[in-house]
C-alpha cells in the first residue's frame, strides 16, 4: 500500500473563516466557487462544465477523444440526455425504479412525501425520521427525537433546498426536470454504534469494476476504494484514506450482484449501499461522481480507470 501521507488531501471547508482562508491560499477554488456564483448568469452548458473541469483538473478537457474517468463524465453529460435518468436521480422515484429490480426488502421504507415544509404532518411521523429534499445532495435533517426536534432549523435549512436549482451547479441534465419535494424516511442506525457506511459501486457498461467506503462522516470523512477482489487501490480522490485498515464486508458479494442488476443497460453508474445490521439497503445512483471535475492523486489513475469504460457514443 502506497503511503498515506503522500495521498492526503484538504478536507472540506466549514466555515466563514476556513472559505477565506482557501479563496487566499487556493485561486483554483477561488474560481471555481465564484463560477458556481456566476452559474444563473452563464446560459451555455457546455461553456459552464468545460470551466468547471478546467478549474478543478487544471486543463481543459479533450472530448474528442476522451480517456481519463473524468474526461469521459464530461462527455456523459454531453450526450446523454436521458428522460429515464431523472426519474433515477429524484430521491423519492429512484427507491420505487431500484425496487423493481432488487425487490422492496433493499429500500428504506419512505414514510411521506410532500411538495413543501408547511406539508409535512409531523405528528404522524414517528420519534425518530430523516428529510430530505429529493432533488438536491446536502439537503437532509435527522430527528433523533422528536420531542426536542428544532422546526425552526429544519425549516430555515430544508427550504433553502428546495430553493437551491441543483441543476445550474454543475449542469448535470438528469437533474434538470427533477421536482423539489421532501421525503421523509424511517431512521436507521447500525447496532456498532460508528454511524452508516457508505458502499458505492463503480459500475462500466454494467458491470462493476470498483468501489469505495466512505467512514467517519460527516466530521472528518475518509474514503477508501477498493477492486472488486477487495484489494485497497492505492489512490486518493476528495477524501484521505481512513486512519485503520478496513475489513472487507460480510455482504460485498451480495452488494456486487445488486450493483450489477441496477447498472444493467447503463453506460456508467455509481450505485449505492448501506449495510445496517447484516441487511443490505438501496442507497442511490450517481451518474457524474464528484460531477468530473475532481482530481485523483496520483494522477494517472484518472485514466487508468478511464479505460476500463467503453464509451457508447
Amino acid at each position: 500500500m502506497a503511503s498515506q501521507s503522500k495521498l492526503k488531501m484538504p478536507r472540506n471547508a466549514v466555515s466563514l473563516r476556513d472559505k477565506l482562508w482557501r479563496a487566499v491560499s487556493n485561486p483554483w477554488w477561488l474560481g471555481t466557487y465564484l463560477l458556481k456564483k456566476m452559474s444563473p448568469l452563464i446560459k451555455s452548458d457546455s461553456l459552464y462544465t468545460k470551466w468547471e473541469f478546467f478549474l478543478g483538473i487544471k486543463r481543459f478537457p479533450d472530448l474528442k477523444n476522451p480517456k481519463t474517468y473524468n474526461e469521459k463524465l464530461l462527455w456523459l453529460k454531453f450526450n446523454t440526455h436521458e428522460e429515464r435518468y431523472t426519474r433515477m436521480v429524484d430521491k423519492a422515484e429512484a427507491k420505487e425504479y431500484a425496487a423493481e429490480i432488487i425487490g422492496h426488502e433493499h429500500i428504506i421504507p419512505t414514510l411521506g412525501v410532500w411538495d413543501s415544509f408547511d406539508e409535512i404532518d409531523f405528528d404522524s411521523l414517528p420519534c425518530q425520521f430523516v428529510l430530505k429534499t429529493t432533488h438536491d445532495s446536502g439537503g437532509v435533517v435527522i430527528c433523533r427525537d422528536k420531542t426536542s426536534f428544532d422546526l425552526t432549523t429544519a425549516r430555515r435549512k430544508l427550504n433553502k433546498s428546495l430553493r437551491h436549482n441543483f441543476f445550474l451547479d454543475h449542469r448535470e441534465y438528469p437533474y434538470k426536470n427533477v421536482k423539489p419535494r421532501i421525503i421523509a424516511e424511517q431512521y436507521m442506525e447500525d447496532e456498532d454504534g460508528k454511524g452508516l457506511k457508505d458502499y458505492k459501486f463503480f459500475c462500466f457498461n454494467g458491470e462493476p469494476r470498483m468501489m469505495f467506503i466512505a467512514t467517519n462522516r460527516p466530521v472528518d470523512t475518509r474514503f477508501d476504494f477498493f477492486d472488486m477482489d477487495f484489494n485497497h487501490l492505492p489512490f486518493a480522490q476528495g477524501h484521505p484514506w481512513a486512519d485503520g485498515s478496513i475489513s472487507k464486508p460480510v455482504s460485498f458479494e451480495q452488494m456486487r450482484e445488486l450493483a450489477r442488476k441496477l447498472a444493467k443497460g447503463l453506460q456508467q453508474v455509481r450505485v449505492d449501499f448501506y449495510d445496517i445490521n447484516g441487511q443490505i439497503y438501496f442507497g442511490e445512483l450517481t451518474f457524474f461522481h464528484f460531477s468530473g471535475n475532481c482530481p485523483f492523486q496520483p494522477v494517472e489513475w484518472d485514466e487508468r480507470i478511464g479505460s476500463w469504460w467503453t464509451l457508447e457514443k
